[in-house]
């Protein structure tokens, strides 16, 4: 099934945006318990999830509910994709009213093999320019896997999550705001009946999402959002029910954690930043 997709490669699109009172706000109002904040005109950490989507029109939406294959992405046959993980480099906070121009662009493409089948990881890097400087750098890592059969639901409760420093209430509102506020139509998010279709017990929490949870930890213990932040999507994180987040300060390194104890996602903060 391996396909030769090194032409998609270089591939690039532009989007503008505005940091508009309204988008903040949304934003504010589906992560305000979680969020580091420094002033009201000032942009949270992650607020840049939120800015230039793809308008996608009905007719280029694939059955998955996010852009068909083949426009920007190429047409990668393995059908479920999920959000490996990424870098968020913040070399400035964005400002409310702010215009911005986004730029991304296909920076790798390769498959892999292993014990969960084949894999085709492909690599974005973003860069936001806001009206006199670049703000963000960021790289995206997605992963296309085969088809897989149902998983059952997971094991443990609430009680595992005591050591975290927050937990989180992975409810189907709660999904669904974040992938309103973002624009995203994966399916995976929002509609059980899709996502149990693709063999998962129940909606899964966004890459993305975990990534802006954890990242805003780590400023609220550093005192100010991280230069630069990695982070690993490990397992699937499913709603439906808690989760936890931890901050260790030797290292500032985060963790996402199951109600079964396992670790769903980790991150680390590289240099104290922006504020």
């Amino acid at each position: 099934m391996e396909q030769d997709f090194k032409g998609w490669i270089g591939r690039s699109v532009t989007r503008e945006d505005v940091v508009t009172r309204r988008l903040l706000a949304e934003y504010r109002a589906s992560l305000s318990p979680y969020l580091h904040e420094t002033s009201e005109y000032v942009c949270p950490p992650g607020f840049h999830f939120c800015l230039a989507p793809a308008f996608t029109a009905p007719k280029d939406i694939g059955p998955d509910g996010a852009e068909r294959k083949g426009l920007f992405l190429p047409p990668i046959a393995l059908p479920r994709r999920m959000w490996a993980g990424g870098s968020i480099e913040t070399l400035r906070p964005l400002r409310l009213n702010e215009n911005i121009r986004r730029t991304s662009r296909i920076a790798d493409i390769r498959y892999k093999h292993g014990g969960s089948g084949e894999l085709c990881l492909v690599s974005i890097l973003h860069e936001i320019e806001g009206e006199d400087s670049l703000a963000i750098r960021e790289r995206q890592d997605l992963v296309f896997r085969e088809a897989a059969a149902a998983q059952a639901p997971l094991p443990g409760s609430s009680e595992d999550l005591l050591g975290a420093d927050m937990t989180v209430d992975a409810s189907s509102l709660f999904l669904f705001r974040f992938s309103a506020v973002t624009f995203n139509g994966h399916r995976i998010h929002y509609d059980l009946a899709h996502a149990m279709e693709e063999g998962y017990p129940n909606l899964l929490v966004h890459g993305p999402l975990q990534a802006t949870l954890m990242l805003n930890l780590a400023a609220r213990h550093m005192g100010g959002t991280p230069r630069n932040f990695l982070y690993r999507c490990l397992l699937p994180l499913y709603g439906g029910s808690r989760f936890g987040i931890s901050f260790e300060a030797d290292g500032a390194k985060t963790r996402i954690i199951r109600t079964d104890g396992f670790t769903a996602a980790e991150g680390q903060a590289r240099v104290q930043g922006t504020g």
